[in-house]
């Protein structure tokens, strides 16, 4: 492993909600080790708990120093790699996390602004994706559950140092995983993998975002 190479975080999530793997961790371990444009990924795995995923991140963020760092979650029921817009400020569990805390209505960091948006960019990724065949689209929710407390936390710790990028991808089942929920959407591990390893390169090296409309109407 170039160990001197700048390096890119890339973080997954154990199993919850009764599933024995997590897409988001299988993808960003196969990755870890891999060079892209010059930069080191690593992987970390978060536990899937309010408070304690935070302080894993914490950790990662001060030992690797990552110049670029993509969360990523798993969201059964989407059928597209799912980039993040914005993470609010609120913790509101449907289900609880894998400790059985379940926050209702609460502030990921007390006193902070109400949102912040993604530092990457996105619409580019998004065009990058599509034009490699790949299902992806622009998500205006990360939700309320511990993958939207990991990405506002990540986001308001890179305040303190602007030269840091960062971001969130949610991505669908395996199919391994949505053969147990009827008809739940799917994409292969290799897409994935390759949808990350895309998403990283466009981060490294577009500095503009894309002009290109992605909105949503509801």
């Amino acid at each position: 492993m170039h160990t001197d190479l700048p390096r890119v975080l890339l973080t997954g999530f154990d199993p919850f909600g009764g599933e024995s793997i997590n897409p988001s961790w299988e993808a960003v371990r196969r990755l870890h080790g891999e060079s892209v444009r010059g930069h080191l990924l690593v992987a970390q795995q978060l536990p899937t708990v309010f408070g304690l995923s935070l302080r894993h991140l914490r950790t990662a963020l001060r030992r690797h120093r990552p110049v670029l760092t993509i969360c990523v979650g798993q969201a059964g029921g989407r059928a597209a790699l799912s980039l993040e817009r914005i993470a609010i400020n609120v913790d509101d569990a449907r289900i609880p996390d894998n400790q059985g805390k379940q926050p209702l209505d609460k502030a990921v960091v007390r006193g902070a602004p109400a949102a912040y948006f993604s530092t990457l960019p996105i619409k580019a990724q998004l065009q990058a994706l599509h034009a490699a065949g790949l299902p992806a689209e622009i998500s205006q929710t990360a939700g309320t559950f511990v993958c939207n407390h990991v990405f506002y936390g990540l986001m308001h710790a890179l305040q303190a140092t602007p030269k840091q990028r960062g971001g969130f991808v949610h991505i669908p089942f395996l199919p391994q995983q949505a053969a147990r929920h009827g008809d739940a959407p799917a994409l292969a591990l290799e897409a994935v993998v390759q949808g990350l390893r895309l998403i990283v390169d466009t981060a490294l090296t577009t500095r503009r975002d894309a002009a290109v409309r992605a909105g949503a109407t509801h």
